[in-house]
């Protein structure tokens, strides 16, 4: 899932090499924080959150066969 997310975000951004995504492991969750370019940070929530909603939705559903929770949280 991780790899997942630095895919998306780094074709999404200007500055690629800003991208960092942490993956914190819970028994029945997966936490992902992923921090970008302070200037890339709209690029990533989009108007009225649409692609960071988008995002989650693309992670969720491939996280589904594995029975986890995935929460995508953006940082600042």
């Amino acid at each position: 899932m991780k790899e997942l997310v630095e895919v998306i975000a780094k074709a999404l951004v200007d500055h690629p090499e800003g991208v960092i995504v942490t993956e914190t492991v819970h028994p029945k969750s997966v936490v992902l924080e992923l921090k970008v370019d302070p200037e890339d940070m709209g690029k990533v929530i989009g108007k009225q959150g649409r692609i960071a909603r988008a995002i989650r939705t693309v992670v969720k559903s491939a996280a589904s066969k594995d029975d986890k929770k995935v929460i995508v949280e953006i940082l600042q």
